[in-house]
């Protein structure tokens, strides 16, 4: 690191400018022997850089024989040059190397020769300094700190030349010399620091990069004094606060890549490299992790939340190279880190490291659906084979486990059984227990998180009892994982586990994700037909009575043939169960009644969220199976009813779920969802916009006829009013899939479904609903792109839309709402709809086939030019008149195109064009480039038949002829070619017509 000695002199910045531009100045002398000595070594030193060491090490025998007195004076020779002479012919040899281009390796090679030689010249001369004579607080002057000093002043004042090249020559020069040398005078680090920074806002990006170089190296040395001096360049921050500003904003990905890898690595710089994970350049992404991250040491100094975000950004990033960089980092470096091993070493697998890292990145958040501990182990398991092999799940393993090694399991029978097209199907079968014994495992653990549940329900537990719990519960559902993977061809082994999972979903204290998996693996274990589904819901319907069940033990001892339909529930019932004796209300204090309604009402959402889980693996008909159409009206509909929000809910979302398997419950109970969206708040709307969504894929579109209700649902959450955001966002995403679906047939809902989403595109008011706009952005392009008939379904709304977001717009200018900043122009947003109806752009899989670049039929853009004409001649104001009339010059006319349509809009044009429809001068210079575009087709069209007629002309009886065979139904179909017809009249001559006479 170049450090500063000796006094600071204070000087102007005047005069430290006319100081560096004296050593430019150099008159051509006649060449010398030592001129040919230097420039043959610098010959030498563009060639390679093998020799740069040899070629230094002679260079400095000639500095020395220069700068150094003669050890016997009397033998001087009157030829040798002293260290003025050197050093001239030195910085002239430096000079040569400015205009180099950056494209030329040479100039590459020579700065690096320059930076070699100057610092092994400054390395003997500190050798040759007697170290006691040597004051410490000052640099000491030697022949290669001012070889160095007028080398940099000559560089210095090239830093502002007009010629690209010289500036990034010179800049590069003095980077690589700050880089290489230890020691710096301290006038000459005040003026290069100066230079510097003005060259970081240079326009030319690759004289940034060598700027930044430099800079990152003298900002490690920056004193805290200097960010409050009073220097003109350092007046509000210091030169690492400026390095950091052009980290973040620079518009160049080289110069931000340069300052993560040159920047030093210290607190306050640390958040903004880690910052650069999320860089839009992939290369400066994949620099964080195969660069900065390795540079850093022990990943164990950052928080949890970084590790976890750092993981998280560069295994899902899009670029494969930076995945593959945050992959690698995670299993050679990071693992190394922990197991306690230099990352370089060769070292047997660290189980104790591989847990101690599965815990440093916090496997009980991080493991859980959508996590990246999956990921990160799966990207282990693949580039470790050593640890793959050396994995040992024997009893003691499945004994002691811990959330980090259970999930090691986990993540290792996944890879296993989803990676190498089962390749490692023998591996993980050898490794794992078999089923029967890993139900007795289940069933252990399942009765410790049990036990804990309610011990914590209880006692006031302790936090440490709270974490074991949620521990345990995660231990649960990694071995459920591995259930839901397993071989149950066994009927041993099948009978246990599904014992083992029935009784499980009877246990009303069991938590929900752990019921959601429980259910996974016992409809995996039952026969995929029918009549496993059916056996399915049985034994689920039985558990759900046995949970509702503990309601009412107390008070109904051994009446449990009430107990499940004692969910039934009417208008009067305030909790889903039948009210209790009026002796025993009276006897019940206050607080023992609420402590009853709640336990009830956790009870019978713990039964509700057990059907809705049956409910999602269910694909049959509700009504084929009486055990679903009982549930549905003792407890579904019941729960509907209640007044308990939660239950009430929760009740509406199975509901939904029955209604998918039978189309008449869906269509009876259209009008109650309709009912909740409008009534409810904004997580029961968004459910309800769910339910909805579904039914319609699911049954399709024809209950709109008998609800036309539900699609004003639609048009009014996606125009969002008085509406959350949050509605507004799933409604929106709801409509985009029905319409990219084609879900919805009728033609009249479609166009008002996409001119309401068209309309909240470019509303100002969902300007900040990102959601919104991100899903209409990938939508409107894919919707129109993808089919004809979608183009020509948004050219049919165009206009209106148009007329909408004008008003929409003079409304908020009336109001003096800056309206610039949210929404874009009106020009903007007619070049958006031409854009999307354009015919180029619309995927087609005959023009795919034929291979070749042909014009495409535009008969939508014509179309479009038909009804921007009538549109103005309707009643618009003039604002809305000039916008549309400017639309016709956008639009792109087709030679492809129907000729009947040809004719029909060139005549539309025509007649606007006689009758003087458009005023302004925009858009009648555009009504003028589209009829002169038709014209061109329309008279190569009226060009073509003379021809035909002429061919029918000259033989009419043959033209009958032709006629009546075309209708008859063995004839042979002639295409009508009037070059073909030409070359049989010439060929038909009247010699011939004799010949066949004869």
């Amino acid at each position: 690191m170049p450090t500063r000695s000796g006094a600071r002199l204070g000087r102007p910045a005047a005069s430290s400018k006319k100081k560096a531009a004296a050593p430019v100045e150099h008159a051509e002398t006649p060449t010398s022997a030592l001129r040919n000595q230097v420039c043959a070594i610098f010959r030498d030193a563009q060639r390679t850089t093998a020799t740069h060491r040899k070629l230094a090490v002679n260079l400095r025998k000639i500095q020395e024989a220069c700068c150094y007195e003669p050890v016997d004076p009397r033998k001087q020779s009157p030829d040798e040059f002293d260290e003025k002479a050197f050093n001239h012919e030195f910085v002239r040899c430096v000079l040569r190397i400015m205009p180099v281009k950056k494209a030329e390796s040479v100039g590459e090679k020579l700065v690096r020769f320059i930076g070699l030689f100057l610092k092994h010249a400054s390395d003997k001369d500190n050798e040759l300094l007697d170290e006691a004579d040597v004051d410490t607080s000052l640099m000491p002057e030697t022949p290669s700190t001012r070889l160095s000093s007028q080398v940099l002043q000559t560089a210095l004042s090239l830093m502002q030349a007009k010629d690209k090249y010289v500036r990034f020559r010179s800049t590069q020069l003095v980077s690589h010399i700050i880089n290489s040398l230890d020691a710096i005078d301290d006038d000459l680090f005040q003026n290069l620091r100066n230079s510097l920074l003005k060259r970081i806002r240079d326009k030319e990006a690759m004289v940034r990069v060598q700027a930044v170089l430099g800079l990152g190296r003298l900002a490690g040395n920056q004193p805290e004094e200097e960010a409050n001096s009073d220097d003109s360049d350092n007046q509000s921050t210091g030169l690492l606060e400026k390095l950091l500003d052009v980290l973040q904003n620079d518009p160049s990905a080289d110069v931000r890549r340069s300052l993560l890898v040159n920047l030093p690595i210290l607190p306050t710089t640390l958040p903004y490299l880690l910052e650069r994970a999320r860089d839009q350049d992939a290369a400066t992404r994949r620099a964080v992790y195969s660069r900065l991250l390795p540079a850093l040491g022990d990943f164990r100094h950052l928080s949890l939340s970084m590790r976890e975000k750092l993981l998280r950004w560069g295994l899902r990033d899009r670029d494969e190279n930076v995945r593959k960089a945050a992959g690698r980092l995670f299993r050679e470096r990071w693992i190394a880190d922990c197991a306690g091993v230099a990352p370089q070493e060769e070292a047997p697998p660290n189980f104790e490291g591989l847990l101690e890292l599965l815990e440093r990145i916090d496997v009980i958040n991080s493991g859980v659906e959508n996590g990246v501990a999956l990921e990160a182990m799966n990207g282990f398991w693949e580039g470790r084979p050593d640890y793959r092999e050396a994995v040992v799940l024997d009893d003691l393993f499945w004994e002691t486990l811990s959330a980090e090694s259970v999930f090691m399991a986990r993540s290792f029978n996944d890879f296993c059984r989803s990676e190498g097209d089962g390749r490692y199907e023998a591996l993980v079968e050898e490794k794992l227990p078999e089923v029967t014994k890993l139900a007795f495992f289940l069933e252990r653990y399942l009765k410790v998180l049990v036990d804990a549940i309610k011990r914590v329900a209880n006692l006031d537990a302790e936090e440490d009892e709270e974490e074991d719990t949620v521990e345990q519960e995660f231990i649960i559902e990694q071995m459920l994982h591995i259930a839901l993977t397993l071989d149950y061809s066994d009927e041993v082994g099948r009978r246990k586990m599904f014992t083992l999972l029935r009784q499980s979903l009877a246990i009303p204290e069991l938590p929900d994700e752990v019921t959601k998996l429980t259910m996974e693996t016992l409809r995996y274990i039952c026969a995929p037909d029918a009549a496993g589904e059916r056996e399915f819901c049985s034994v689920v319907l039985e558990a759900v009575a046995d949970v509702h069940d503990t309601i009412v033990d107390d008070d109904v001892p051994g009446d449990d043939d009430e107990s499940f339909v004692s969910a039934k529930s009417d208008l009067r019932s305030r909790e889903n169960t039948p009210a209790p004796d009026s002796k025993k209300e009276s006897e019940m204090s206050e607080e023992e009644a609420h402590e009853k309604a709640v336990r009830e009402i956790v009870v019978n959402l713990k039964c509700l969220h057990i059907v809705q889980c049956m409910l999602t693996h269910v694909a049959g008909n509700l009504k084929d199976n009486t055990d679903l159409v009982s549930m549905l009206n003792n407890l579904v509909v019941p729960a509907v009813r209640s007044h308990e929000a939660p239950v009430r809910e929760r009740g509406l979302l199975c509901l939904g779920l029955c209604a998918l398997l039978d189309r008449s419950l869906a269509e009876e109970n259209l009008g109650l969802f309709i009912h909740f969206f409008t009534k409810g708040h904004t997580a029961l709307q968004i459910t309800a916009l769910h339910i909805l969504t579904d039914i319609l894929n699911v049954h399709g579109a024809q209950l709109l006829a008998t609800t036309p209700a539900v699609i004003k649902v639609y048009v009014k959450a996606v125009k969002g009013g008085g509406r959350s955001s949050e509605v507004q966002a799933a409604a929106t995403i709801a409509a985009s899939k029905l319409l990219l679906g084609r879900v919805i047939a009728d033609e009249e809902v479609c166009e008002e479904l996409l001119k309401s989403l068209v309309i909240a595109y470019f509303d100002p008011a969902s300007s900040a609903n990102q959601t919104v706009r991100q899903a209409l952005n990938y939508f409107l392009p894919v919707f129109c792109f993808s089919r004809l008939e979608n183009q020509d379904l948004m050219r049919k709304v165009s206009l209106l839309a148009l007329h909408s977001l004008l008003n929409l717009r003079e409304g908020l200018e009336d109001d003096d709402v800056d309206v610039e900043e949210d929404m874009v122009s009106m020009t903007t947003i007619g070049a958006c709809l031409v854009d999307w109806t354009d015919p180029r752009k619309c995927y087609s899989p005959e023009l795919l086939l034929e291979g070749e670049k042909k014009a495409p039929n535009g008969d939508v853009h014509l179309d479009f030019a038909c009804d921007i004409l009538e549109r103005l001649r309707g009643n618009i104001n003039k604002a809305e008149k000039k916008l549309v009339a400017g639309l016709l010059g956008k639009l792109y006319v087709s030679p492809n195109s129907s000729e009947e349509k040809l004719r029909e809009t060139y005549d539309v044009i025509c007649e606007a064009i006689e009758e003087g429809l458009v005023t302004d001068t925009t858009g009648r210079n555009a009504l003028l480039k589209i009829h002169v575009s038709l014209g061109k087709i329309v008279n190569s069209l009226d060009d073509q038949r003379p021809a035909q007629g002429r061919t029918s002309r000259s033989d009419p009886d043959e033209d009958k002829e032709v006629k009546v065979e075309d209708d008859s139904d063995n004839s042979t179909v002639v295409p009508e070619n009037p070059e073909r017809d030409e070359l049989v009249e010439e060929l038909l001559s009247d010699e011939d017509t004799k010949m066949e006479d004869a």
